[in-house]
């Protein structure tokens, strides 16, 4: 038996009942320099499907942030917010029907993870020597278009327990001194 109430198309096209929960979702994930050139996209459906599309709207949505320091905008019909540091620009890109909270929740969550990683303020240069990681970062909070998460201090933690950090290179040198001096006391007393 099917739950009552009205049949809806959701924005894949697909049959939802109206009033039925829909899960967050972005279109696009972007991080560009000072130029607008692209330092990291992702692309979560096929809103824009070649390169050349995707790099039209990326050129139309970068002039666009250059009025401001921050904030929502709307484009095309998308929900875009976005955000600027020292020499990059972050979007975060929705359906017109997203909640522009929710984008902003995502943007300042991709913020304050970033520069956790990076232990300082995010710009460029500290961004692409740590690409890996913010691919890593990007991928805790969505997933395949799904937000998963918008706190911060949660993607921190998921990072930190996936891979510890290399010790510095001055206490494995200390470590490896002094184990090799153990050794050589171990090796006397036999």
């Amino acid at each position: 038996m099917e739950p009552a109430g009205p049949v809806r198309p959701d924005r894949d096209g697909e049959r939802v009942r109206a009033g039925e929960p829909s899960l967050y979702t972005v279109k696009a994930l972007l991080i560009l320099d000072s130029l607008g050139q692209r330092l990291l996209a992702k692309y979560y459906d096929s809103t824009f499907p070649t390169a050349q599309e995707r790099a039209a709207f990326e050129r139309s949505i970068f002039s666009e942030s250059q009025r401001g320091g921050g904030g929502i905008a709307s484009l095309g019909g998308l929900t875009i917010v976005y955000s600027s540091s020292v020499d990059l620009f972050f979007y975060v890109v929705g359906g017109c029907q997203e909640n522009e909270l929710m984008l902003s929740a995502v943007l300042a969550c991709l913020l304050d993870a970033l520069g956790h990683l990076l232990r300082k303020e995010v710009e460029k240069r500290w961004l692409l020597d740590n690409m890996e990681g913010t691919f890593l970062v990007v991928d805790e909070i969505v997933d395949r278009g799904v937000i998963l998460e918008s706190d911060p201090q949660q993607v921190i933690r998921r990072l930190s327990l996936r891979a510890p950090e290399p010790a510095a290179y001055g206490f494995v040198l200390f470590d490896y001194l002094a184990g090799g001096s153990e050794r050589r006391d171990a090796g006397g007393h036999e």
